[in-house]
This record gives C-alpha cells, sequence and structure tokens, in this order.
C-alpha cells in the first residue's frame, strides 16, 4: 500500500464516517471517531456488498459503501447498547 492510497483509504474513511454520524445520529463524532468508523466501515460494507454481489468501483462506490457499512455498524452498537 502506497502512502497516497493511505491517505485516500483514511480519507474516504472520514467521509463516509461524517456521513454514517449525520444519518444516525445527527452531528459527527470528531475526526479521528469518524475515521475510525469509516474505516471499519468500508470493511463491513465491502463484505456486504460482497455477499449481495454488490462491487463499489471508484472513489463515490467506496464512500457509498464504507458510509452503508457505517451506519450498518453504528446500527448493531445501537442494540447492543440498549
Amino acid at each position: 500500500m502506497t502512502l497516497s492510497s493511505l491517505i485516500t483509504f483514511l480519507i474516504i474513511g472520514g467521509i463516509a464516517g461524517w456521513l454514517a454520524g449525520q444519518l444516525m445520529k445527527g452531528a459527527g463524532f470528531g475526526l479521528w471517531i469518524n475515521i475510525l468508523i469509516g474505516v471499519i466501515g468500508s470493511i463491513l460494507g465491502g463484505f456486504v456488498f460482497g455477499l449481495l454481489g454488490f462491487a463499489a468501483t471508484g472513489i463515490i462506490g467506496s464512500i457509498i459503501s464504507a458510509t452503508v457499512g457505517a451506519v450498518l455498524l453504528l446500527f448493531i452498537l445501537s442494540k447492543v447498547r440498549s
């Protein structure tokens, strides 16, 4: 993994985490938590999209996949907490 691909991955994770925070909570969680949620969400989203037979390509597809995974992650965490 090159430095530029790592930076792109972190930026996509930050955007996805922020979007998921907006959708689920109405506010973001802060830069580092947004990145963490987005990175975990991208792994989860890629897994779920793979199970459904979808392929996310390009930057927009990666953001959508990561956001769906991050929303799913936040939903699961909210159910575990309650």
